[in-house]
C-alpha cells in the first residue's frame, strides 16, 4: 500500500559493525538502499549464484521468496556479524533511511548495490555491474515512493519479534448482486460437430547472441552466447538448434517451429502468451526488447499468414525485466513505451476497443467468434516479482475488476469465455490469486477455458468451489515453452476446443504437444524434425479434458508410481532432469496441480492426509526457470 510521510529522524549510537562498514559500503541509509536494490536482482537474475542449483528432480518455480530471502540475509549476517544488530538499533536505522529517501543519489545507492552483489555472489562481477545500472534507476524511484516502515523492515531482516512484513495487504474486488446461476457441467459435442484447433505459443525467448559451439555452462546467467566462452576440451560446445543447459533459442531454431507446423494444422487462432527476449535481464535495453518484439511479431506473422492470433503480455518484455508499473505511474518509467508498441505490432489482429485497453494496461478483451469471448489479462499486474507493486498491490489498473465486467456481460449474453495470461494464477500475489479464484468460481458456467505458460513445463492447475474445496469446477492449462531454458526440448501445444456452431461450449476436448528432440537435431547433417509427443486423453486414460478428468488424474498418480513417472517425462517435455523423482518431489508436485490458489496448503489436503500440509508445499524448490 502506498506510504504518505516519513518517520522523523532519531539519533542513535554508532556501533562497531555501523562504523567498519561506513569504509566498505558507504552511510546506513546507503547501505539498507543498496541492500533492497541487491535483493530484486537476486530474485530478478535466472541464475543468481546464491538461488540457483543445477536442474534436477525439483518440479517447480518457486511460489514465493520468504527461502530466497532468507538465504541472503542469512549470508548477510554472517558477512557482517549481523547478530548483533538488536531491534530497536534497525528500528532506528530505518527511521534515518525513511528520512533520507526525500533525496536519494542514485549513483551511489547502485555503487552499494554493486559491492553487495559481488560480495553475495548473486551474479559474476559483470553481471552485477551491468545489472544494477539496469535496475538502479527504477528501484530508487519505488523505494522513495513505497518505504518500508522500520517494524516491517526490521520484520523482514529479524524475524517475527522485531516486527511484522505484510506489505502486499489484503485486499477483495466487488462482485455483481447478481446470483450465481446454478453449476451446469458442459454437455459433450454432439458425434461429428465441428472441432477447433488453437495453436498455442509460449517463452520463445529469442536469444540474438546465440553462438554454436559456445559454453553451454558458463558462469553467467544465460549461456551459449557471445561472451560464453569457449567449453572446456573435453565437453561440447553449444549446438546449432539450442542446448540442454541455461540457454534459450537461436532465431533459425523459431523459424522451423513455425514453418513445419504443418502436420499439426490447420489452425483457426493463436493463442501467444508472451516471453519473447531472452534471458539475458542484465543487460537488456528498450530498444533490445522492442527489436525481439517486432522481429518475432514479423516471424509469426510470416508463417501463420491470415491465422488471427491472440497475445499476452509476459514478465520478460519489459526491461528491468519484472517492471511493470500500474497505469498511475507516468513519465519516463510507464510502460507506455512497451505498450504503444505492441499496439502497433499487433494491430493487424485487434480491433480498436482492444488496443485502447492494451494500451492503458497491457490487456484486452475481444470477440474471435460468434458465442466467444477471449480476455487476454496482464499477469504482470498479479506478479510477485513486479516491484512496482510494492508502492500498491491493489488490483493493479483495475483489472480484475474490469474482468468481472467483461465475465458478467458474457454470461447475460450467454457467451462463453477464454482467458489467456503469462504467468499462472497459482503463481500469483496471495491477494491476487485469491480474487481470482473467487472470480473463477462466480463465473464456472461461462468459462470454458483458461491458457498460460511462464513455467516452461507441461503442467495444469484446479480450481475448486470455495465452500468445500471439494467440487472440482475449472482448470488452467499451463503449456510447455518454445525455449530450452533449463535443458529442457524446444516445443509447443495444440488445444482441440468444441468448435464453431451455436450452442458450441468452446471447452478443450483435447490437447498434443509437439517437441524438437535436440539429441536427434544437433547430429552433424541431420534435419530438425518436429514430432507429436502425446495426447493427453489417450497417454492419461481421460474420459474427457473436464477439471473431474484432471483432478482424477492427479489422485490416481498418488498411488500409480508409472502413471506419474510418464507425467515426469511429459512435464518435462521429454527430456526429464537425470535424478528420479521421489516421493516428496512426487508429492510436490502433484499438489502444485491442484493449487491454482496461491498459499493455501487445504488444497492438498487430501494428498497427505495424514500429512503436515506446509511440509509439503515447502517442498517446492526456489528454482527460477521463468
Amino acid at each position: 500500500m502506498p506510504r504518505h510521510g516519513v518517520s522523523p529522524r532519531h539519533s542513535h549510537p554508532r556501533s562497531g559493525w555501523e562504523q567498519g562498514l561506513d569504509s566498505f559500503l558507504g552511510p546506513p541509509r546507503l547501505l539498507w538502499m543498496g541492500l533492497g536494490l541487491a535483493l530484486v536482482l537476486a530474485l530478478a537474475l535466472p541464475d543468481s549464484l546464491v538461488l540457483w542449483a543445477p536442474a534436477a528432480a525439483h518440479p517447480l518455480p518457486a511460489r514465493g521468496h520468504p527461502a530466497r530471502f532468507n538465504a541472503i540475509v542469512t549470508q548477510l549476517r554472517n558477512a557482517f556479524g549481523w547478530w548483533n544488530l538488536t531491534c530497536p538499533l534497525c528500528k532506528g536505522l530505518f527511521t534515518a533511511i525513511n528520512f533520507g529517501l526525500k533525496e536519494p543519489n542514485v549513483a551511489r545507492v547502485g555503487s552499494v548495490a554493486i559491492k553487495l552483489c559481488k560480495l553475495l555472489k548473486i551474479a559474476p562481477p559483470t553481471v552485477c555491474q551491468s545489472a544494477v545500472q539496469l535496475f538502479e534507476d527504477d528501484m530508487v524511484e519505488v523505494w522513495t515512493r513505497s518505504v518500508l516502515s522500520p517494524s516491517e523492515a526490521c520484520g523482514l531482516l529479524l524475524g517475527s519479534t522485531c516486527g511484522h512484513w505484510d506489505i502486499f495487504s489484503s485486499w477483495n474486488i466487488s462482485l455483481p448482486a447478481t446470483p450465481k446461476p446454478l453449476p451446469k457441467p458442459p454437455s459433450p459435442p454432439a458425434p461429428g460437430a465441428p472441432i477447433s484447433r488453437i495453436l498455442f505459443l509460449t517463452d520463445l525467448h529469442w536469444d540474438h547472441d546465440y553462438l554454436e559451439g559456445t559454453d553451454p555452462n558458463c558462469a553467467d546467467p544465460l549461456c551459449c552466447r557471445r561472451g560464453s566462452g569457449l567449453p572446456p576440451t573435453s565437453q561440447p560446445g553449444a549446438g546449432y538448434w539450442g542446448e540442454y543447459s541455461k540457454c534459450d533459442l537461436p532465431l533459425r531454431t523459431l523459424e522451423s517451429l513455425l514453418s513445419g507446423l504443418g502436420p499439426a494444422g490447420p489452425f483457426d487462432m493463436v493463442y501467444w502468451t508472451g516471453d519473447i527476449p531472452a534471458h539475458d535481464v542484465w543487460q537488456q535495453s528498450r530498444q533490445d526488447q522492442l527489436r525481439a518484439l517486432t522481429t518475432i511479431t514479423a516471424l509469426v506473422r510470416k508463417f501463420l499468414g491470415p491465422v488471427p492470433v491472440y497475445p499476452a503480455v509476459g514478465n520478460h518484455e519489459s526491461t528491468p525485466v519484472n517492471g511493470f508499473p500500474p497505469p498511475f505511474i507516468e513519465g519516463n518509467h510507464s510502460s507506455r513505451w512497451l505498450y504503444e508498441a505492441m499496439a502497433k505490432a499487433w494491430e493487424p489482429w485487434l480491433p480498436a476497443e482492444a488496443l485502447r485497453t492494451l494500451r492503458i494496461g497491457g490487456f484486452y478483451a475481444l470477440s474471435p467468434r460468434p458465442g466467444l469471448r477471449l480476455i487476454s489479462l496482464n499477469m504482470n499486474f498479479c506478479s510477485r516479482e513486479n516491484f512496482w507493486l510494492l508502492i500498491n498491490s491493489t488490483d493493479p489498473a483495475g483489472q480484475l475488476q474490469w474482468l468481472v465486467g467483461e465475465l458478467q456481460a458474457a454470461e447475460d449474453r450467454g457467451d462463453k469465455v477464454h482467458i489467456i495470461g503469462h504467468i499462472p494464477p497459482g503463481h500469483c500475489l496471495k491477494s491476487w490469486s485469491w480474487n481470482y479464484y473467487r472470480i473463477v468460481a462466480r463465473y464456472e458456467n461461462t468459462l470454458a477455458g483458461q491458457f498460460f505458460g511462464h513455467t516452461h513445463v507441461d503442467e495444469f492447475e484446479v480450481f475448486y468451489d470455495e465452500e468445500t474445496l471439494s467440487r472440482p469446477l475449472a482448470v488452467a492449462f499451463l503449456a510447455p515453452s518454445a525455449t530450452t531454458y533449463i535443458s529442457l526440448n524446444p516445443g509447443y501445444r495444440v488445444y482441440q476446443i468444441d468448435g464453431n456452431y451455436p450452442g458450441s461450449s468452446h471447452v478443450v476436448l483435447d490437447h498434443e504437444t509437439y517437441i524438437l528432440n535436440l539429441t536427434q537435431a544437433n547430429v552433424p547433417g541431420a534435419t530438425p524434425h518436429w514430432q507429436r509427443l502425446y495426447g493427453a486423453l489417450e497417454t492419461y486414460g481421460l474420459p474427457n479434458a473436464l477439471p473431474a478428468a484432471w483432478h482424477d488424474l492427479v489422485y490416481r498418480m498418488r498411488t500409480d508410481t508409472r502413471l506419474f513417472q510418464t507425467f515426469w517425462f511429459l512435464y518435462h517435455k521429454g527430456h526429464p532432469p537425470s535424478e528420479p523423482c521421489g516421493a516428496p518431489c512426487r508429492l510436490a508436485t502433484l499438489c502444485a496441480q491442484l493449487s491454482a490458489r496461491a498459499d493455501s496448503p487445504a488444497l492438498c489436503r487430501h494428498l497427505v492426509p495424514d500429512g503436515n500440509l506446509p511440509d509439503v508445499q515447502s517442498l517446492w524448490p526456489g528454482r527460477l526457470f521463468c
